[in-house]
């Protein structure tokens, strides 16, 4: 799968992110400081998650200071499920409950062995169809609310 990575900042963590997603079979797609490039938080967001929804990237995976900006801008562009997750139980229930397609990440909070611990239960979750029922609401929701 190609994994849109995307961050305003650069931290060191993120060479273990990119191994990670390379050891897992996956290949990173770069936006913002992952490019090398300066950019605000927005700015990368929209294009990566932009990437995913387009559907040139699969997946992706966001990362901020806490985390929480990168989700509320990436959850702003349609078809995009994003989820903060600070542990592995968290980002595995991301995938099966909402069937979440960007992980977002605090820089803040994270380190290489924990980056090894979400992305493990993140690659490896299978949504399945226990949370699809739920999903379909949350589509329903978006659509009314879409302009």
């Amino acid at each position: 799968m190609k994994i849109a990575v995307c961050a305003d900042e650069t931290y060191p963590v993120h060479a273990a992110l990119l191994r990670l997603i390379e050891i897992h079979g996956h290949t990173p797609v770069r936006f913002g400081s992952f490019t090398g490039a300066d950019v605000s938080w927005p700015e990368a967001v929209e294009a990566a998650a932009e990437a995913v929804a387009a559907g040139t990237s699969d997946e992706g995976i966001f990362l901020c200071w806490t985390g929480t900006g990168t989700c509320i801008a990436a959850n702003k562009v349609a078809t995009i499920r994003a989820a903060l997750c600070t542990d592995a139980t968290t980002a595995a229930a991301a995938r099966v409950w909402t069937h979440a397609n960007v992980l977002c990440l605090s820089h803040r909070l994270l380190t290489d062995d924990l980056a090894d611990e979400i992305l493990r239960a993140w690659f490896t979750t299978d949504p399945g169809d226990r949370g699809r029922d739920g999903v379909a609401r949350l589509a329903a929701v978006d659509r009314r609310h879409r302009r």
